[in-house]
């Protein structure tokens, strides 16, 4: 039988449910500092959080959506120094917000290493386009560029999420390991040459 609204509340804030799954997140996040995606399965996240695996189970229904859910703090970081930052109409010298959003990255480099990498998770490269691109897309109707239901800027809001997407994967595998400062600094010239509109 499915379970009602009311049950489903109930379960979500249940202080023994947010303790499992804060642990069970914890875990999953120690394993991918430690090793690639696709050597983590399900039991070894349950060995170091100290459950059994269908406990995991109760929780997520596979490791990628435990994985999303173990990244959202670290996503809502990453977005809100986004909405400080201006995406569409570039200034000519690059803001100190976009040098934070690559310095945040910088901390968690390995995590987001393991996200995006080639083993990493299409669903966190998704859930994070959608993020990005809903900023860029309030910038948009800011600057007068349309309606945010538009085809066009929901399609110039995606172009702008994916660019960013694949400067700082490109960043994170890169060999020669550029510090956040040299990085963004490229990026932000990559963003002018790719067409972005520039203020004043």
């Amino acid at each position: 039988m499915a379970e009602s609204t009311a049950e489903i509340v109930a379960r979500r804030t249940d202080p023994r449910v947010l303790r499992t799954r804060a642990l069970l997140r914890a875990a999953a996040l120690e394993l991918a500092a430690e090793r690639e995606l696709h050597s983590i399965t399900i039991a070894n996240v349950a060995e170091r959080a100290t459950v059994n695996r269908a406990t995991v189970y109760q929780h997520y229904q596979d490791l990628d959506e435990l994985m999303l859910d173990a990244m959202e703090d670290e996503l809502a970081g990453l977005i809100g120094l986004a909405a400080r930052c201006p995406l569409v109409v570039l200034p000519a010298e690059m803001p100190q917000g976009f040098l934070d959003m690559f310095r945040h990255v910088e901390t968690e480099a390995t995590l987001y290493r393991r996200m995006l990498g080639p083993c990493g998770s299409p669903r966190f490269v998704n859930r994070l386009r959608q993020l990005v691109a809903e900023q860029v897309a309030l910038q948009l109707v800011e600057a007068g560029a349309g309606r945010a239901d538009e085809a066009g800027v929901e399609l110039r809001a995606h172009c702008s999420a994916g660019a960013f997407i694949g400067l700082v994967t490109c960043w994170l595998l890169r060999p020669d390991w550029l510090p956040a400062e040299e990085a963004a600094a490229h990026a932000w010239q990559g963003l002018h040459l790719g067409g972005g509109r520039t203020a004043g």
